[in-house]
């Protein structure tokens, strides 16, 4: 091993290197919602619990590992090459394939050191000062070897400075006012700080999160873990992780404690920081809920009544349709969905084709688009509401779902294809569909603005939620639908379809909100004037 030479880490440059300077928005221009390829364990300090050593090292490989260990944040690495043995020595009892010390030095790494991250499976860094870490990797071609471990599917792991070192905006130092430095880009979107109860951190993450919007901070205890894969965060140890997301002109600050077994969703994470710093939805009052041009069919879900399916067919065209179905919504669909698409010729539509792309890389591309942009009439199949902002937002398919309606075709859904449609999405939540609103996932595609659609409303319940959402955001109308019932939207009025209510739900001046039935045959004025009503069957 060799000994590192000592020289200042000149900060000012790397700064250059953040996604944008201190205190302006840093922000993805289109979050992957797969989250990290591989994998990360990042621990606060403190003993390492033994469930995240473990975990490192299955992913790594098990006994087909081959960890780097980097010990370079404590100073004794660059005065004692006898002290490598110590930072191995937790590694040596799990028998694994490869296990070697890594301390390039400021000037630069031999090839034997590039070689052994170049094979690695996982690399580990040791605690002491992030900075030690910074000023051997970050900007040079280390860097790109340590990002490549996770990007081909292994794993990066840290503890203290270690995992200061894995979020791009590096708290490197600071008592109460948090020095910011250049990290490794690893846990995007994030500000990780270490020690974090134990040292009372709290305030020093508050504000490094406040002074860069767009990104979450998480602040992990010592004895403590947070182990991501994909987009999954567990916490695992004896103590807790804390997600802090910075307060704007609509929201208050977001500081959550998770205790050991709890879960959090990065893609949410990333989502709720982007649209705090950029939109802040919801903003109020909502805009009116009519479409300009062409149509919807709104489905709650269950049973799909047979004159919706007539009148989707017919407001695309009839025997000129060319009708493209969605199941993105629900991974293994596409048979329930081609069985819908044969329904619809059998109608008499020209085309009927079923889409199965689902990433949105997928949705972007040529072919794709191109078979949106010809289509008259579109159906979101069933599902996980959510997915579908995750494969569409930012995408030129979501242009090219809008410019169906402007060409005077029909978007039409069931279920989550449903709520899909709204401008605000209810029960986003990757993680379950109890929560009515879920703060990253609350934005829908907005087909119909101004309105908060749920559905299988009156069989799971799902009316005091509705009505709940609506009392928080009252500049917006919420629409519940009962299985196996339909709403035909055109211009700012809908008709009923189906055997079941749908449900409208609107605020009301000094009170709770008021809740309106409708059944078929009914037709509904969606944004009536006030003191006007305008129902009618």
């Amino acid at each position: 091993m060799r000994t590192a030479a000592r020289i200042l880490w000149a900060l000012t440059p790397l700064l250059a290197l953040l996604p944008a300077a201190h205190g302006q928005q840093e922000t993805a221009d289109r979050i992957d919602p797969d989250g990290i390829r591989g994998g990360l364990v990042v621990v606060g300090g403190g003993g390492t619990p033994a469930e995240a050593r473990e975990r490192f090292v299955t992913w790594a490989g098990g006994r087909e590992a081959r960890i780097v260990v980097v010990p370079s944040a404590s100073a004794s690495a660059d005065r004692d090459d006898t002290a490598f043995e110590s930072w191995l020595e937790p590694w040596r009892k799990f028998e694994l394939a490869e296990l070697v010390a890594v301390h390039p030095s400021t000037q630069g790494s031999h090839d034997a050191d590039r070689d052994a991250l170049r094979r690695a499976t996982g690399v580990w860094f040791s605690g002491g000062s992030q900075s030690r870490i910074a000023e051997r990797f970050v900007g040079k071609d280390l860097e790109r070897l340590v990002l490549d471990v996770v990007q081909r599917g292994g794993v990066v792991g840290g503890t203290s400075a270690g995992a200061a070192i894995q979020s791009r905006v590096m708290i490197a130092q600071g008592r109460e006012e948090p020095e910011i430095a250049v990290g490794l880009d690893l846990l995007p979107g994030s500000i990780i700080d270490q020690h974090f109860v134990a040292r009372n951190r709290i305030g020093r993450l508050r504000k490094a999160v406040a002074a860069h919007p767009g990104r979450f901070g998480i602040g992990i205890d010592e004895g403590t873990a947070i182990l991501v894969r994909g987009r999954t965060i567990e916490v695992v140890g004896s103590s807790t992780a804390t997600l802090v997301l910075a307060a704007t002109a609509r929201r208050e600050e977001l500081v959550q404690s998770l205790a050991a077994g709890a879960v959090a969703d990065l893609t949410s994470l990333r989502r709720a920081a982007r649209n705090r710093a950029e939109s802040d939805f919801p903003q109020e009052p909502a805009a009116p809920p009519a479409i300009a041009s062409g149509a919807l069919i709104i489905v709650g879900g269950g049973s799909l009544p047979r004159p919706a399916l007539d009148r989707f067919v017919s407001l695309a065209g009839g025997a000129d349709a060319r009708i493209v179905l969605l199941p993105i919504a629900a991974p293994g669909s596409e048979a329930s969905l081609e069985s819908l698409a044969e329904r619809c010729r059998a109608l008499g539509a020209a085309e009927a084709v079923v889409l199965s792309e689902r990433h949105p890389d997928e949705v972007d591309r040529d072919q794709y688009v191109a078979r949106l942009e010809r289509a008259t009439g579109v159906w979101f199949g069933g599902g996980r509401q959510w997915r579908f902002v995750d494969a569409f937002d930012g995408t030129r398919a979501l242009t090219a779902l809008r410019g169906v309606l402007a060409r005077g075709g029909v978007i039409a859904g069931s279920s989550a294809g449903a709520s899909i449609q709204g401008e605000y999405m209810p029960r986003g939540d990757p993680l379950g569909n109890q929560r009515v609103s879920a703060e990253g996932y609350e934005q829908g595609l907005g087909f119909l603005p101004g309105v908060a659609i749920d559905q299988h409303l009156t069989e799971r319940g799902r009316l005091p939620d509705l009505t709940a959402l609506i009392r928080r955001i009252p500049g917006f109308v919420g629409l519940g639908l009962d299985e196996g019932t339909a709403l035909v939207v055109q211009g700012g009025t809908g008709e009923v379809l189906g055997r079941g209510r749908v449900h409208v739900v609107r605020a009301a001046e000094g009170g709770e909100p008021v809740v309106a039935e409708f059944t078929a045959g009914a037709e509904l004025d969606l944004a009536p004037a006030s003191g006007k009503r305008a129902d009618r069957r």
